[in-house]
């Protein structure tokens, strides 16, 4: 990459990665860009960030050589492309799988099997045959967020690139990650505090967007997985395949509850998604009174959040979509409280299929002050909420469980 190519990746970085502080139209204008590459700002977006002729074009991914060959691309979102990919692999059963991921502007540099940025993967015409005479060297592939894995080659139709794999013998399946198959419509009509009540222009490119990927999904009746359950009201017929965490990267803190004044960390990747603003005026108020010390941070690479976790004793997750994700199974991995707000539904989805109740604290913006205060005054409550919150995410999402469910409802079955 050169030196402009460098240069106007790192403002773009830095513009996405404090878009929740930037006025509505510039963050449409981001949104827009990534929506449609091909369009006049995508181009020259795409130009600036390597994707320009004579451009160096990255290899192709690495073709594993077990009988069993999964790629899995390409979005990787938290990195989960990645550990689904290592949960394969440590599987055993002659399993080789790998991801591919595209290097977006502002994002936290997340580990991936290969990594092709943005600009390349748009515009690569080089990189796109390459990367596809690699893939059909595999024997699955899992399409995550219903995303293009080979840029504008096949026009960015995934039915399309489902097709083109699937005669050349390989197996496809889907993996949706949330705001790709989640219905605004409906989950406005079943949740008080959803986010899609904010801005309705948004909320219905969101919609048109999950309708077209329910009908894509529908429409190849293919295995279907979803990252977290509460997506399974999206779509009923899919598998939950649940996110993976490593729980060596995230113990060695201190003991919670242990703090004269427990220190209460919220580190939102979205403040309007998490509901930031509907509950930092109660802790700003339990911080002036000395009750908790709240700590509120954005923009943090993947690799200082240990560290930070580590150093907390609560961690507030969201209080708008009604589950739970990475960032509080990372938090439970590393024996804090966690609260959010979860919907009953989602509660009983992870109780049927795993047979332990979830450790995520109940919480939402009306009772969030109550929750906090009675956690502050019985300790033993908190160390019994670490402690499951461990065990739980060993139980579920330490990769075992979501190796299990791809093996289970779709590689050993093709």
């Amino acid at each position: 990459m050169g030196a402009l190519s460098r240069w106007v990746t790192g403002i773009l970085g830095d513009v996405v990665r404090h878009r929740d502080h930037l006025p509505t139209p510039i963050n449409r204008v981001i949104y827009s860009v990534a929506r449609n590459p091909d369009g006049i700002a995508g181009r020259i977006a795409s130009a600036l960030m390597g994707g320009a002729r004579g451009a160096a074009v990255p290899n192709p991914t690495i073709v594993p050589t077990e009988p069993l060959r999964v790629y899995i691309g390409s979005t990787n979102y938290a990195g989960q492309g990645f550990l689904w990919a290592e949960a394969l692999r440590q599987s055993g059963g002659g399993i080789g799988a790998t991801n591919m991921a595209v290097e977006l502007p502002g994002g936290f540099a997340f580990p991936a099997g290969r990594v092709v940025p943005i600009g390349v993967y748009n515009r690569s015409k080089e990189w796109q045959r390459a990367e596809l005479a690699a893939v059909e060297r595999f024997t699955h592939v899992l399409f995550e967020a219903e995303r293009p894995l080979f840029g504008s080659l096949f026009g960015r139709d995934v039915a399309t690139e489902v097709r083109e794999l699937r005669q050349r013998g390989l197996s496809c399946a889907f993996l949706c990650h949330g705001t790709d198959i989640r219905s605004p419509r409906d989950h406005i009509a079943r949740h008080r505090w959803s986010p899609y009540v904010d801005d309705a222009a948004h909320t219905a490119i969101l919609q048109r967007d999950s309708d077209n990927n329910l009908e894509l999904l529908r429409a190849h009746h293919l295995p279907v997985f979803v990252s977290t359950p509460d997506l399974l009201l999206d779509v009923p017929e899919a598998v939950w395949c649940p996110v993976v965490v490593d729980p060596s990267q995230w113990s060695g803190g201190r003991a919670v509850g242990k703090s004269r004044v427990p220190i209460v960390l919220h580190v939102p990747s979205s403040n309007a998604t998490k509901g930031t603003h509907l509950i930092e005026p109660t802790l700003t108020k339990l911080h002036d009174a000395g009750a908790i010390e709240y700590r509120c941070v954005a923009g943090v690479a993947a690799s200082r959040m240990p560290a930070l976790v580590g150093e907390a004793d609560i961690v507030l997750d969201q209080f708008r979509i009604g589950s739970y994700g990475v960032a509080a199974c990372e938090a439970m991995a590393a024996g804090r409280v966690v609260l959010g707000a979860v919907e009953p539904a989602v509660r009983k989805a992870v109780s049927d299929m795993t047979g332990l109740q979830l450790p995520v604290v109940e919480a939402d913006p009306d009772t969030i002050e109550g929750v906090l205060e009675r956690l502050i005054s019985t300790p033993e409550e908190m160390g019994e909420a670490g402690r499951a919150g461990m065990a739980f995410v060993d139980k579920v999402h330490s990769g075992a469980a979501s190796a299990a469910a791809l093996r289970e409802h779709w590689i050993d079955r093709t």
